[in-house]
């Protein structure tokens, strides 16, 4: 009895875990041996019965742990891992221990499990119990190619495989013929690829150094696995069906018959690995086991208990995210828009405020309404782009003055009036919404591009814009609120852009590329033009004169007083006059002239009274400058080095920008001198990752949707995909997972260079392991390692430089290494894990001719971090 209730509490206790554990997805990279499988999870490697059950974590640490396999005795993990920085092969016992280290290779830019090349130093699998198959890009200048190498568990230089390139592969069961992918591309987000780089299965033959194709079809026919337990079957992976799904098929050496053995439809089979009369693979995020002997394909349940640390929400400084910024009306506090919250923050006194505070919502393009009292900006809230106005203290509902919006909107525009607000779409059409009504006005829809510069008068009553033309042209044109005509300002021969009013509404000015500075070419027949850009404006009426109209100093006459009583002016009243815009179309065009400025790039154009502010960053210019142009002085000032700046609505405070750092001063006349920054240190964020995550994967489905070149997403059910991939989205904890999602989605469009990266990952510190510059073997003798070749560089450029070619450097090819900072190299089990964190830095090689300590000499060397130019 008592036996009894301890089973049955024993299998309660296991119940309730199983139930407590929810059932894990998004699970990648798996492999088998016997009763166990091992997969990735968050970045981290895991095990777990092959029945199904609640996984075991094996690794902790903060790099991304990946394509681990099993030993042929099932003794040994190897897998490609990033413990100390670099992306390398590492062992571990199969029932965990800690990571022993078999390579050390060069710190590649691309190496990332997102990146579409793939991460470096990929584990292929095993080619027996001591020796592990790897593709590298060690060697390799091309990031499109890899090579395959074999890499001792007792450590050392890795053998390169006798091939020009692989990618995945296997060996034959007797080890003497190795099936495998000439082309690597299984990163790429490119489903139901059908060109040149449509890979095939090869076997190549070690004896007679022979390579045939087996498959030889216009398909993608990956993953070759060859069975210890079938040494006549291969299997791959192929879309070659009418789905053009990827499933495992079979093919017979013998025969050459090719069968289909898996008919998934929904999702594409991922990564699969060979085990004892099984293979594992990934299919939408779950793991399935495909048993060779009855046939049949079940799908292995598992359940991860962990805290899932890469998920959890956490407070983070935002203030490095900044991507807009504007200036309060009376200039005493500053609008920051950051990692999709608003912020507004004082110049000195108070708090910082974060305005929205709503995770998984995506607020953009703020700005503060000239009277003050509202900030509007564009927010996601409701699934699509629409414009919101809250009030500008953050308290209170904000209010929807836009709706079906199903398309991307780009910055908006307050008018001075503060009632109404212009924004441009990816429809390429120009609107502005009344803030109160609601109702909304089309100025213009483009046939060629959408709109980008846009302005409002200072009256509230004209519509500067640069309206896209044919040939990357754009032509500075007006539209009249009051009769809703359009007036072309400038002709179709110069690219005209950047409008800006006057503050007074007398001028228009704009960016324009008329200025033809001819270049000629130091090493081809030809001209070339830079720096075309000047600033000009138009006197928008037509009794308007000149800023630069001859001035004549003449002598005044006194008046005589006529007797009466003179009035007095009114200034309150003539400060508090509005702006009447005045605009004569006819002859507009002829009314042009151009700021006395050098040719150059100008953007940002501001102007309050006679002074007009800009930015200015041409190819002479390091930094992008601020300057200032008096048009009553007619003087050129320039300010300082600032990446942009922007006007309070009264004139006169200024907010500028420098390096990540901001600051609000005085309306500036003479070069700035920054005294006080503004502090942004408590601009932070309690994120929910999981919420921020499902906005991404949702606002990535909209950018396809509303930019991808084909109106009919090439005949994809787009709605569907999005709803296809979104249930993986809730188990994600490792931002690579989630752009691995978003890649999977964006690949169903069957097209070319729609690839997606970035975003907030850990990452492991980057240790660069220091390289020669040359080929280095170890002489099986003596156990020194010899120098094979000296690859060639070009000394006077530092990124193509070779080492052991650099002035000073005393060594040459057939040379033995006898000992490193000292150390004797004979001792060292791999040359280059001496090198580690070498890069950069003095090392002392001691070099000999024959393989001994007697006779050596010493030379010093300065490694490189990178000699993948030098192939």
């Amino acid at each position: 009895m008592t036996r009894r209730l301890v089973l049955l509490f024993s299998s309660l206790i296991m119940l309730l875990s199983n139930l407590f554990a929810q059932e894990a997805r998004l699970l990648r990279f798996p492999a088998i041996h016997g009763n166990q499988i091992v997969f990735t999870y968050a970045g981290d490697l895991y095990t777990v019965p092959s029945a199904g059950g609640v996984a075991r974590k094996l690794t902790t640490d903060i790099g991304f742990e990946m394509f681990a396999h099993f030993s042929p005795d099932g003794k040994k993990i190897a897998f490609t891992g990033q413990y100390d920085g670099n992306t390398e092969v590492f062992i571990i016992p199969a029932e965990g221990g800690v990571p022993k280290r078999l390579t050390f290779t060069a710190t590649l830019d691309r190496d990332d499990v997102s990146d579409r090349m793939g991460p470096n130093n990929i584990v292929m699998g095993w080619k027996d119990d001591t020796h592990v198959v790897f593709r590298s890009r060690r060697i390799e200048f091309n990031d499109f190619k890899g090579q395959l190498y074999l890499a001792s568990v007792e450590g050392g230089i890795p053998e390169q495989l006798p091939l020009p390139r692989g990618g995945f592969c296997s060996y034959s069961p007797d080890g003497k013929k190795l099936a495998y992918n000439r082309v690597f591309r299984e990163f790429r987000t490119w489903k139901r690829y059908r060109g040149g780089q449509a890979d095939d299965v090869w076997i190549y033959d070690f004896e007679t150094r022979q390579t045939t194709n087996l498959t030889n079809n216009p398909a993608q026919d990956i993953f070759p696995m060859w069975p210890m337990w079938s040494g006549n079957t291969i299997y791959f992976l192929s879309d070659r069906d009418e789905n053009k799904r990827m499933n495992l098929y079979s093919c017979d050496l013998n025969t050459k018959e090719t069968k289909k053995v898996t008919n998934f439809t929904e999702y594409d089979i991922k990564f699969p690995s060979l085990g004892d009369h099984a293979i594992v693979f990934e299919n939408g995020g779950f793991i399935y086991k495909y048993d060779a002997v009855s046939g049949t394909t079940e799908k292995v349940t598992i359940s991860i208990n962990d805290d899932f640390d890469g998920g959890r929400g956490s407070l983070v400084d935002v203030s490095k995210n900044i991507t807009n910024y504007e200036i309060a009306p009376d200039g005493n506090r500053a609008l920051f828009g950051a990692r999709g919250e608003l912020f507004t923050l004082p110049v000195k006194y108070g708090n910082t405020r974060n305005l929205t505070k709503t995770a998984g919502v995506h607020e953009r393009s703020s700005k503060w309404s000239p009277d003050g009292k509202s900030i509007a900006y564009i927010s996601d809230a409701t699934g699509e782009d629409e414009i919101y106005v809250m009030p500008q203290d953050g308290n209170g509902t904000p209010t929807q003055v836009t709706s079906k919006g199903d398309v991307y909107k780009y910055n908006i525009a307050w008018s001075p009036d503060s009632k109404k607000i212009l924004w441009a779409d990816k429809q390429q059409r120009l609107q502005y919404v009344d803030v109160e009504s609601r109702k909304v006005t089309l100025v213009m829809r483009s046939d060629v591009w959408e709109f980008t510069d846009f302005a409002w008068s200072p009256d509230s009553k004209w519509i500067a814009f640069a309206k896209p033309e044919a040939e990357v042209m754009t032509k500075l044109c007006l539209y009249s609120l009051e009769t809703q005509k359009v007036t072309e300002v400038t002709d179709g021969w110069f690219s005209s852009y950047e409008p800006a009013f006057s503050s007074d509404g007398k001028y228009l000015f704009f960016v324009s590329n008329r200025t033809f500075n001819p270049s000629y070419s130091q090493t081809e027949w030809n001209h070339a033009y830079f720096d075309m850009a000047k600033i000009y404006l138009v006197t928008l009426s037509k009794e308007t004169k000149s800023p630069f109209e001859p001035k004549s100093d003449e002598v005044k006459m006194k008046e005589e007083k006529s007797g009466k009583p003179e009035e007095k002016s009114d200034k309150k009243k003539e400060e508090k006059k509005e702006v009447v815009v005045k605009v004569d179309t006819a002859g507009i065009q002829g009314r042009i002239t151009v700021l006395p400025v050098t040719g150059s790039r100008y953007r940002n154009i501001q102007s309050v009274g006679e002074k007009v502010y800009y930015i200015r960053n041409g190819l002479k210019d390091e930094k992008s400058k601020l300057f200032l142009y008096d048009l009553d002085k007619q003087k050129e000032t320039e300010l300082g080095e600032f990446n942009g700046f922007e006007i309070s609505a009264d004139g006169k405070k200024m907010l500028v920008g420098q390096e990540k750092s901001y600051a609000i001063i005085d309306l500036p006349a003479a070069k700035i001198e920054v005294k006080e920054k503004l502090d942004l240190s408590d601009m932070k964020v309690k994120l929910d990752h999981h919420a921020e995550w499902m906005q991404i994967y949702n606002e990535c489905w909209r950018q396809m949707r509303d930019f991808f070149f084909a109106p009919n997403m090439h005949g994809v059910d787009w709605a569907g995909i999005r709803k296809k991939y979104e249930v993986l989205v809730p188990f994600v904890n490792h931002r690579a997972d989630l752009t691995y999602i978003i890649g999977e989605m964006i690949g169903e469009l069957n097209a070319g260079h729609t690839y997606v990266g970035g975003g907030d990952m850990p990452k492991a510190e980057r240790i660069q392991t220091g390289l020669l510059g040359a080929t280095i073997e170890r002489d099986a003798a003596s156990g020194y390692y010899r120098i094979i070749k000296i690859l060639k560089g070009q000394n006077w450029d530092q990124r193509v430089r070779s080492p052991l070619t650099e002035i000073g450097v005393n060594a040459k090819e057939g040379e033995y290494i006898i000992a490193v900072d000292g150390k004797p190299a004979n001792q060292m089990t791999d040359f280059y894990e001496s090198l580690v964190n070498t890069a950069g830095k003095q090392v002392k090689l001691k070099l000999n001719a024959e393989p001994k300590e007697a006779g050596a000499h010493e030379t010093t060397v300065i490694p490189t971090g990178n000699q993948q130019p030098l192939y």
